[in-house]
């Protein structure tokens, strides 16, 4: 089960970042302005967390559906228990006293492992959920990190463009000094 969680993680971390990745890069490759370009990329950091959001919404209901079905069977279990420690009773008092012991003996340790058995998978169960929200949020987290390294990185790209394009004007206005002058 633990290599299905962490393909599910590897998936979804992969989906995220190359979503983040393929968004800048058409972005950065489009012919926008700067602000055209500083907006495009807020809009896709906020469907990034948006998407981070959903699949976060998603593994708590799946926590929740899960519990639900996992207290549904203790309680089946419990009261097929309890039905058979009944049957089991009423038949061994037609029994020696000996048969009779040996069947409530039975019919407890069956309840008392029922017991376990159904505290076992709730807390399972719960141990699933947390881990599940924590995956989620620490999901999130990095989708924000990222979102952040992105939007550094287009500032500096901006930067530079602005810096390139005051060298290139400067150039020019040179070149048209020269041939005014000539």
């Amino acid at each position: 089960m633990s290599e299905y969680n962490n393909s599910g993680k590897d998936f979804l971390l992969g989906a995220i970042i190359g979503s983040a990745v393929g968004a800048t890069v058409a972005l950065l490759l489009a012919p926008k302005s700067g602000r055209e370009l500083r907006q495009d990329i807020n809009v896709g950091t906020k469907q990034a967390l948006e998407r981070a959001d959903e699949w976060k919404d998603v593994a708590q209901e799946k926590t929740v559906i899960y519990t639900e079905k996992a207290k549904e069977l203790g309680s089946d279990w419990k009261e097929k228990g309890t039905e058979f420690t009944k049957q089991a009773v009423d038949s061994t008092v037609k029994f020696s006293k000996d048969v009779s012991d040996k069947t409530k003996t039975f019919a407890t340790d069956v309840a008392d492992k029922t017991k376990a058995t159904t505290k076992d998978i709730v807390d399972k169960t719960k141990e699933t959920a947390e881990t599940v929200k924590t995956k989620a949020s620490d999901l999130k987290e990095d989708a924000k990190e990222i979102a952040e390294d992105v939007k550094e990185k287009s500032e500096e790209v901006v930067e530079d463009v602005k810096d390139k394009s005051k060298d290139v004007a400067k150039e020019v206005e040179e070149k048209v000094e020269e041939t005014k002058e000539k």
